[in-house]
């Protein structure tokens, strides 16, 4: 158990990431949500870019109050990014995501925080985007327990909740447990649906369900040709799949 646990009953904690504006997705998984007992619903970031819908995406979040942290692409749209571009059809679903938006929603989006914090009967948890640092990073999810332990140390957290990966991983370590929930929008596990895992957290332990929530993929694909939005993204929407690097 967590040396920051403390005597509680076990809660239920709904966690999903990277919507990418994908509008029948999210409802898809809220819908399923709002069939569940749970205690908190958190999203990790990444409301926007790629798809067709940020407007509507960004207003149902926050008709849901729903918790959300700042995602790396978030960052992308709302802020002026030094550094190397991302590839012209990232650069051009950007562009287009902040024709989109008004100034009441970029200014939605500016208010998310990086990290948001839970106390849970195993100890604490923290929930961000990437890294708590850097939104855009990868949280090095897949390295082994040795070198994890000085990153979890200074995290000082019992429950690590990240997002940007796009595939659902859950691992249990001698220290805690790490979560990455997949993606709701643009999946790239393999299948297409929308992601969502669902934690019970009990003062012993941390046990996760990974649920692929399906959604009528085929509107988003048809609305991202529709708004003239790169057809590989259509393609992702489709296949759940990764496509390789143009040449």
């Amino acid at each position: 158990m967590g040396k920051n646990a403390v005597k509680m009953a076990a809660v239920r904690i709904a966690v999903f990431s990277d919507v990418h504006a994908n509008l029948p997705a999210l409802e898809a998984v809220l819908e399923f949500v709002e069939g569940l007992v749970l205690d908190h619903v958190l999203c990790l970031g990444d409301l926007v870019g790629y798809g067709p819908h940020p407007r509507e995406v960004i207003a149902l979040v926050r008709e849901k109050n729903i918790p959300c942290v700042l995602g790396g692409t978030d960052v992308r749209v709302i802020f002026p990014v030094p550094g190397p571009k991302k590839s012209p059809e990232t650069e051009a679903a950007l562009a287009w995501t902040r024709e989109q938006l008004g100034e009441e929603e970029k200014a939605f989006l500016r208010s998310l925080p990086p990290m948001r914090k839970l106390q849970t009967p195993f100890g604490r948890a923290k929930a961000f985007h990437g890294r708590p640092d850097d939104p855009e990073a990868r949280f090095p999810l897949y390295e082994s327990e040795a070198e994890l332990r000085p990153v979890l140390e200074s995290l000082r957290a019992s429950l690590v909740l990240t997002g940007g990966g796009h595939v659902p991983v859950f691992r249990s370590l001698t220290r805690g447990y790490l979560l990455d929930p997949g993606s709701v929008g643009l999946t790239l596990g393999g299948e297409p649906g929308a992601d969502l895992a669902v934690l019970t957290v009990s003062p012993e332990e941390v046990r996760s369900r990974i649920y692929k929530i399906p959604y009528d993929y085929a509107q988003t694909a048809f609305d991202i040709q529709a708004w003239g939005l790169p057809e590989r993204i259509a393609e992702v929407v489709r296949t759940g799949r990764p496509l390789p690097p143009q040449d």
